[in-house]
């Protein structure tokens, strides 16, 4: 059982008090009820009070929108809720990942570029501060996944990096600027990914290092954590580790291996036993095919609060999931004592964020005029210092840079994206914000349009597809530009095991024929492993974002009008000669 009067809870007499009695007053539907956390999709007020007032959920995620529709969003939230809700976001980068125009700093894999952790710090506290303007108080991050896997384009730009210690100072780093905020954090995802290059929202992922490996890597990483940073929850993914199972259960089966959230001798043996986790426990998504291909969903929803986790992240339909989970119960699967215990936990939380006291005295969710820090200048200078500090130089091998206005005036530029369907049919905004900083930059711009630009201007036809294949005259090309620009702004998950650079269409004009004719500038605007697809790029640079601030740091570096000061891992070779030439 739970241990309020130690890390990372540390309540007081009068807070268990709180937590017992209100424990002990619940009804079975109560403390089932707890057990939940939605993600509210619809925006219906009627359904969100249907959902918080019958269904007695103990957390809440939504989907991002204006930092002032979701306060009152969360305002509402609270107000329909009998025991206060623990609101979570995803704030990996910074503010937007609580409210829509909230402030971009940093992903984690431009923090690790950084020579410090001042970047990752100020991610935590651009976080925190924007997300607790909105009612926030509890953020699923850090991502404390290491990227030993160059192919796994999960955690590609979301984990600080290969190196154990820059994850463990950059992960430690970002909790200290959170905790200025008051935000419960959630580190994940436990046993962890980057491992291997599948994806745990479509497959169950699998952490294959022995037990002497994983002691070394992400042991160490969950100890410094748990022990220095005292967490308060870690999130579990749907990652299986066989060696350790198999260290707990000599003679399992390969058929008996399950993802760690549905795992007891990962979360009881490995994570609350060896690591000394006294926290609470949350699953990752459980839409997510990792844990769906598992065992069948009526086994899945208790069977993961019994196999230790608290609660249970997002539902498919709630009456069928609360009735699963009702029927665990009933069943036997989950035990009274898990069952409190979990519920002790998660009001333990709720006590830890002094949320029962905010109810008694109305301040649940904080002054409305405390909105103006979202996207505040102090935020946006963190983010224009997180740019210059980041941005990294991977290739010069042509001697091609500096290239500016002034020695190269006429510049063609491409912007290869995720196909359209990722953006609703439109234009990637970034080729708009690529055109407009090239021409305050000082550049004459040509944009180039792909096969899908093309057809969403023109339609689909043989003249959209020639206009897209035919290059026409090299020697005309030559005499018209100084300077390509490709910008290449492709990422994602949960579609695809692995996310590649793709061109538009077969034979595409996009395809780097340019690159022996003209000085040709490649820049990664997301993931950092494109060298395997352009291994022919001259000059390659990494500035992880797609933003205002990032576009302007990077013309100046580009021009030698400011350093490229950030750092590359071996891994953006991809294990590749050829890329490095």
């Amino acid at each position: 059982m739970v241990n309020l009067r130690e890390k990372p809870f540390y309540l007081s007499d009068d807070d268990i008090r709180w937590v017992e009695e209100t424990r002990d007053s619940m009804t079975l539907e109560e403390k089932i009820g707890q057990l939940f956390i939605m993600l509210d999709r619809k925006k219906d007020r009627e359904d969100e009070r249907h959902l918080l007032q019958d269904y007695h959920l103990g957390g809440c995620r939504y989907e991002n929108e204006s930092a002032e529709k979701i306060y009152e969003q969360n305002k509402f939230y609270q107000e329909c809720a009998k025991i206060p809700v623990l609101i979570a976001c995803n704030c990996e980068s910074g503010g937007n990942g609580a409210c829509g125009d909230g402030t971009y700093i940093a992903s984690a894999a431009a923090c690790g570029a950084t020579s410090d952790t001042q970047t990752a710090e100020n991610v935590g506290y651009v976080s925190g501060v924007e997300a607790a303007a909105v009612g926030v108080n509890w953020n699923f991050a850090p991502i404390c996944d290491i990227k030993f896997n160059w192919r796994n384009t999960v955690v590609n730009t979301r984990a600080y990096s290969s190196d154990v210690d820059k994850v463990i100072e950059n992960s430690k780093a970002y909790i200290r600027g959170m905790r200025r905020s008051g935000l419960a954090v959630s580190a994940k995802h436990f046993p962890g990914d980057g491992v291997e290059e599948l994806d745990q929202h479509l497959v169950m992922g699998t952490n294959n290092l022995s037990c002497e490996e994983w002691d070394a890597t992400f042991g160490r990483v969950y100890k410094a954590l748990i022990d220095e940073a005292e967490i308060e929850a870690v999130m579990v993914g749907h990652i299986a580790m066989p060696a350790y199972e198999r260290k707990f259960n000599p003679g399992i089966k390969d058929s008996e291996i399950l993802p760690a959230t549905l795992s007891p001798t990962l979360i009881k043996n490995l994570l609350r036993g060896k690591l000394g986790f006294n926290g609470l426990i949350v699953t990752d998504a459980s839409h997510m095919g990792g844990m769906t291909g598992a065992m069948p969903r009526y086994r899945q929803v208790p069977e993961a609060i019994a196999a230790g986790c608290d609660m249970f992240l997002f539902f498919n339909d709630i009456e069928e999931d609360f009735g699963y989970m009702m029927n665990g119960y009933k069943n036997g699967v989950i035990t009274d004592e898990r069952l409190n215990d979990a519920v002790t936990r998660i009001l333990g939380l709720k006590a830890r964020l002094k949320l029962h006291e905010k109810k008694a005295n109305g301040t649940l969710i904080p002054p409305k005029e405390g909105l103006k820090v979202v996207h505040c200048a102090e935020h946006k200078a963190m983010a224009d210092e997180a740019a210059r500090k980041s941005i990294t130089l991977v290739k010069n091998t042509g001697n091609e840079l500096p290239i500016s206005p002034k020695t190269h005036k006429r510049a063609y530029a491409i912007v290869v994206s995720n196909p359209p369907i990722f953006r609703g049919n439109k234009e990637d905004p970034a080729k708009e914000l690529v055109r407009r900083k090239l021409t305050e930059f000082g550049y004459d711009v040509t944009m180039h349009d792909s096969y899908y630009d093309l057809a969403l201007k023109q339609g689909l036809g043989k003249e959209t597809l020639l206009q897209s294949v035919l290059i026409g005259s090299v020697e005309e090309f030559k005499s018209k530009y100084d300077v390509v620009f490709t910008f290449i702004n492709v990422s994602g998950y949960a579609q695809m095991n692995n996310v590649r650079l793709e061109w538009s269409v077969k034979h595409s004009t996009e395809i780097p024929w340019y690159v022996q004719e003209v000085p040709t500038v490649f820049v990664g605007l997301n993931y950092t492993n494109h060298l395997i697809d352009i291994p022919m790029a001259k000059t390659f640079i990494n500035a992880y974002a797609p933003t205002e601030e990032v576009l302007e740091h990077l013309l100046k570096k580009v021009a030698g009008e400011e350093p490229f000061e950030g750092h590359y891992e071996d891994q953006v070779f991809c294990d590749r000669w050829d890329t490095r030439v």
